[in-house]
């Protein structure tokens, strides 16, 4: 569960092409990536991941990438998802793909109850 240096730079170098302020952070021996406080993405293994939902999970599934174990194969999975390498050569697609995952965070994060202030 570790990072290349070089796969994240990467990844966020693409990913900043065509949304802002993307940043990552280390987590739990993987990273964690955002676009401004949006955590929209991680990698793991030098693979991608994107945050799905059900509006975008069948799209995923559509053309063979499976979720984000991070227990193994017979684990919990998480609602992130594999992007195909087909999708980080392209960079249009990539860009796409990538939008889709910062509405999911962004749709995920307006349902959360907000904190009573005290």
């Amino acid at each position: 569960m570790t990072v290349s240096d070089g796969y994240c730079a990467f990844i966020i170098d693409a990913l900043s092409r065509s949304l802002p302020d993307i940043r990552s952070r280390k987590m739990f021996g993987g990273v964690g990536v955002y676009s401004g406080d949006l955590f929209f993405a991680l990698l793991d293994d030098d693979t991608l991941y994107f945050k799905v939902d059900d509006e975008t999970r069948p799209d995923f599934e559509a053309i063979g990438m499976g979720p984000f174990r991070p227990f193994g194969e017979d684990g919990e999975t998480m609602q992130y998802y594999e992007v195909s390498a087909d999708l980080i050569e392209d960079g249009e697609a990539l860009a796409l793909w990538a939008e889709r995952a910062v509405s999911v965070a962004r749709r995920a994060l307006a349902r959360r109850p907000r904190k009573k202030r005290k």
